[in-house]
């Protein structure tokens, strides 16, 4: 059935709480609603409570998601009820300040009335924005917007778990694709690895497209316990913008390197480096079959680690998922 209006309404979010608690897809409950798929990914993603003290807690609470979604619009609308807020923002924006700097400057001033950076960058593309064409005044000088909305400030890597990023816990991951020569096409490899482990996993592409990537991160995911795959980080690629889609079908937190800042991920980028023995860039990835990349795999998960007391990657992945299970069962 045809909705007459796009905000998503109360008695909406109640279903949605209720059938994600259930287990139920966000595929099959956009379905159900009669919603495209899109915006209830993007529903789970925006309005789902988290707290990194408690993650126990986190999850989608439907009068939780009802106060942030109201908090969120009533933060835009500010720029259309407040003609002088609107007006100082404009202006500053053709003189060339980008939306942090304005943001920034409201705030040290003490004024107010202050919107954030990324109420700005909306409204700078909204109708009212685009009319003005003030897309030209931005840092970025792009007619459309590229990915600011897809990592949004919430996913940013500065807000990972200090135990994420000391290795205290197990079951977090990286990913990152390894790429070849141009004249082979968009081919490519995924790599992931377990950061506390460094045990690898690798999967052949045949383009860069983001579900088909996500679709096979999933299946590999699916087979662990949920404690083994707590979170992925990635870096800001294109391949990687469906990433709501694959944290609602496993579970998972994901976290983004800031841009052009692949050294945030190390460990990944480490492990490409060694797979490069086997995946230079001149060879043709289409002619890479699975059973090569599990070979590849075995290689360097039997391969012993300083880093890990030289125990090999297997080795204390088996151990890691054992305890896990363990625990869990």
């Amino acid at each position: 059935m045809e909705r007459t209006y796009s905000q998503i309404d109360m008695d909406e979010r109640r279903k949605i709480a209720r059938w994600t608690t259930a287990g139920i897809s966000a595929t099959v409950i956009a379905e159900k609603l009669g919603r495209h798929r899109s915006t209830i990914f993007r529903e789970l993603r925006r309005n789902a409570f988290e707290d990194h003290a408690m993650q126990d807690l986190n999850g989608y609470y439907c009068v939780t998601a009802h106060e942030m979604a109201r908090d969120r619009r009533a933060k835009l609308r500010k720029l259309a009820r407040f003609s002088e807020l609107r007006q100082a923002v404009i202006e500053q924006i053709m003189h060339g300040w980008s939306p942090q700097q304005i943001a920034g400057r409201l705030q040290v001033e003490g004024q107010k009335l202050c919107v954030s950076h990324e109420t700005i960058y909306k409204f700078a593309y909204s109708s009212d924005g685009q009319a003005m064409k003030l897309w030209r005044h931005l840092p970025e000088h792009r007619a459309r917007r590229r990915h600011g909305h897809r990592f949004g400030p919430e996913v940013n890597i500065l807000n990972r778990p200090e135990a994420v990023a000391e290795r205290k816990q197990f079951g977090h991951w990286e990913c990152d694709l390894i790429q070849f020569r141009k004249k082979f096409g968009k081919a490519n490899v995924t790599s992931l690895i377990e950061r506390v482990s460094r045990f690898a996993v690798l999967l052949r592409n045949n383009d860069r497209q983001s579900k088909p990537i996500m679709d096979k991160l999933i299946g590999v995911f699916q087979c662990l316990p949920h404690l083994a795959r707590r979170s992925i980080t990635f870096d800001r690629g294109t391949e990687f913008t469906d990433w709501p889609y694959l944290q609602a079908g496993i579970g998972a937190h994901t976290w983004f390197c800031d841009p052009q800042s692949p050294w945030q991920k190390g460990t990944v980028e480490n492990t490409n480096r060694r797979a490069r023995k086997w995946l230079s860039r001149e060879v043709n990835p289409l002619s890479i079959t699975e059973s090569d990349l599990v070979e590849i795999c075995n290689r360097l998960n039997s391969t012993p680690r300083k880093c890990l007391g030289y125990k090999t990657p297997a080795e204390v992945f088996r151990q890691k998922v054992l305890a896990q299970i363990r625990r869990t069962g």
